[in-house]
């Protein structure tokens, strides 16, 4: 194995799962129009993509390990641990992730949209060129 019990693989293996959680589920919600479906699927990868920073304390409680990982992750470690502070700071980069996720939805949404059909007028009649027949109108 190329890379062994590293952190650069764990982050490879985070970053596809949840490309692939994203891919599923953006066509899960395939009913919902195009704009709440781009929204809700930027929402979706602000919360999983947000990096936050934690430290926790070792078995032997000699030092700390801090580090850097998914912003959910930290803030359900924080609820079993029962750390407040911790869960504070990790929910408030979830609530900016999700913010900044779905501006990017709504970004890709206008980036994606078709343009406006022109409208046809009833009304008005193509005017027929000179040597194009014109069927015979009775009344």
């Amino acid at each position: 194995m190329l890379l062994s019990n590293s952190l650069p693989q764990l982050w490879l293996i985070y970053g596809l799962l949840s490309l692939v959680v994203l891919v599923t589920g953006h066509l899960g919600i395939r009913f919902l129009p195009r704009l709440p479906r781009w929204v809700t699927t930027g929402l979706v990868a602000g919360i999983i993509w947000m990096p936050a920073s934690y430290s926790l304390t070792t078995l032997d409680q000699a030092e700390a390990h801090s580090g850097i990982a998914p912003a959910v992750v930290v803030a359900a470690v924080a609820v079993l641990q029962g750390k407040g502070g911790a869960m504070a700071g990790a929910s408030l980069l979830l609530v900016v992730g999700a913010v900044l996720g779905a501006l990017l939805g709504l970004g890709v949404w206008k980036l994606l949209r078709r343009p406006p059909a022109p409208k046809a007028r009833a009304a008005e009649r193509p005017e027929a060129s000179s040597h194009e027949r014109q069927e015979p109108v009775i009344g």
